[in-house]
């Protein structure tokens, strides 16, 4: 994966987010053992807490359930607030240091364009990027 998002409502095999250097992946993780499956090598885990995050989650697993008809998906929403602490952020430390890094330099004005040219420059020059943390 190396940009967008994506929802995983599935079970899934061992070494997830294996080679992961964008996007964020938000995966149910119902049986709480996800990290013992979970390539942490270039990923940190978060609890999905934003509200904004939520209810992107929410809409994105609406859309799915619409789409396909889904009686997992439309569980999981009858069952939402019980399922939102369920779900895990899987967030690239790289890409994470680029998004963090690009909010602090377009808050000096500059445009867009050159604010991720800044970023990407500085996330680049990142020593702690090496051990991809």
């Amino acid at each position: 994966m190396t940009g967008g998002n994506i929802v995983v409502l599935g079970p899934n095999g061992r070494n997830f987010a294996a080679g992961m250097s964008g996007g964020v992946a938000y995966v149910l993780d119902e049986a709480g053992d996800f990290p013992r499956r979970c390539n942490m090598e270039m990923v940190t885990l978060y609890p999905m807490e934003n509200e904004e995050e939520i209810e992107l989650v929410r809409s994105m697993i609406r859309q799915h359930a619409e789409y396909t008809k889904s009686q997992r998906a439309w569980k999981i929403l009858a069952l939402w607030e019980e399922m939102v602490p369920r779900f895990v952020k899987v967030y690239p430390n790289d890409y994470r240091r680029v998004i963090e890094t690009l909010k602090q330099v377009k808050e000096t004005g500059v445009s867009d364009e050159e604010a991720e040219m800044i970023a990407f420059g500085l996330n680049a020059q990142d020593v702690a990027r090496a051990g991809g943390k």
